[in-house]
């Protein structure tokens, strides 16, 4: 991802306030850029680090489609964070932070698991799941900090099963994020300055934060599937806003160019390649859809925290397979996956 892109181009400014003004002034601006502090002081290359999506060119190894069970009416605009169904929920309003790690394919996976447990539920099952357990301890063809595949998480999900742990510093769950939040050499006076790329911390095997059962801790799913399929009689933004709608947030994957790190509102579009460099594959959660001044968008959840875009999250446009996050061939297509529940349980 992004192995175009040379060292000198590497070596740029991650921001610049030439790049912002020019992306403010082009014709059809459909969204804002600015200045967003997790990159002040950041080059190309520090923020490449963060694109840890690798493209899985096994089509052996993707995860099995799942057509939509039926095709209910969606609405025009809808929004997982303010529908009834997981009022109770407080996973759909979350944005973690994935630090200076390669992790988003973690990120973007058990984000989407856990908003799931707790929509299947009715909001009677918060569990956290813990970023960093897949982060360490996935190696099913994924390399923790130096990226990973969430068709590969979904089988962890499956096949280990993912303990519960919270954010950086929440000692609740098993196992918390063990990397500190951070900044790229700013002045900001929430986060310290990032070093380099780190390594993802060992795989534990006991819990690390309360003391519980590890395997006790374990939750699991009934294994991921790929949302749409090239080919499919269901266009993939259509099965995609179908699997939303009824059964909660997907995981997503795109390409990162060098404009979405200015991202503070509307509907981001990327730039051709030359104007604006291709940095890598990143994973994401969608959990809705709409409209804004004409412009059809996902709405996303980022793993950047919340001093990033529109707080963490933001609008892609859609229906146009921007930047790769509707093809079916990257990484086996969007997924999604649902918990194991108990006969107690009712699932939406």
């Amino acid at each position: 991802m992004g192995e175009l892109m040379d060292e000198v181009e590497l070596s740029k400014p991650a921001l610049s306030d030439e790049m912002i003004s020019a992306l403010n002034a082009a014709d059809g601006a459909t969204w804002v850029a600015g200045r967003n502090t997790l990159f002040e002081g950041a080059s190309l290359r520090d923020a490449k680090i963060l694109m840890g999506t690798l493209r899985n060119t096994d089509t052996a190894s993707f995860l099995p489609h799942k057509a939509p069970e039926q095709l209910v009416d969606l609405p025009t605009d809808f929004d997982w964070r303010s529908d009834p169904r997981a009022a109770a929920c407080p996973t759909l309003r979350e944005i973690r932070d994935q630090a200076n790690c390669g992790s988003c394919w973690a990120f973007g996976s058990v984000e989407a698991m856990s908003d799931r447990i707790c929509i299947a539920s009715n909001g009677t099952d918060k569990t956290h799941l813990s970023a960093e357990d897949v982060t360490s301890c996935c190696h099913l063809g994924d390399m923790g900090c130096n990226g990973g595949i969430p068709s590969s998480a979904y089988t962890y999900y499956e096949s280990s099963g993912i303990v519960d742990g919270g954010n950086y510093g929440d000692k609740s769950g098993c196992y918390s994020y063990e990397l500190a939040p951070c900044a790229h050499h700013s002045v900001s006076t929430k986060y310290p300055n990032c070093s380099d790329s780190v390594p993802a911390p060992r795989c534990a095997s006991q819990c690390v934060d309360n003391g519980a059962s590890w395997s006790g801790s374990k939750r699991r799913g009934t294994g991921g599937y790929s949302v749409c399929q090239q080919g499919s009689s269901t266009s993939c933004p259509e099965a995609m806003m179908q699997e939303i709608y009824q059964h909660g947030p997907i995981t997503g994957m795109f390409f990162v160019h060098q404009s979405l790190l200015a991202y503070k509102s509307g509907v981001y579009k990327a730039g051709n390649f030359i104007t604006d460099p291709m940095l890598g594959g990143h994973a994401i959660k969608i959990l809705g859809w709409g409209e804004e001044d004409g412009a059809p968008y996902w709405l996303v959840a980022n793993s950047w925290n919340e001093d990033w875009g529109a707080e963490g999250f933001f609008k892609i446009d859609r229906g146009h397979n921007q930047c790769q996050i509707e093809n079916p061939i990257i990484n086996g297509g969007p997924v999604a996956g649902m918990p194991k529940l108990s006969s107690s349980e009712i699932v939406i």
